[in-house]
């Protein structure tokens, strides 16, 4: 899978939404806040490699 980067648009319950940065289209992910990092918040940026997120800037 290739490398990207998201944005947490929003925060609903325990899930979160997740734009890519440098995507072409606003296609959002919904994604449970138990697989991110701790620490996590709304403006996150996230780092995508290996089934892995982590945090960026």
């Amino acid at each position: 899978m290739i490398p990207k980067d998201y944005i947490i648009t929003k925060i609903e319950g325990e899930y979160a939404y997740l734009r890519e940065i440098n995507g072409s289209s606003d296609d959002e992910l919904f994604i449970a806040l138990a697989l991110l990092p701790l620490g996590v918040d709304i403006g996150t940026k996230l780092h995508y490699e290996m089934l892995e997120y982590t945090i960026i800037e």
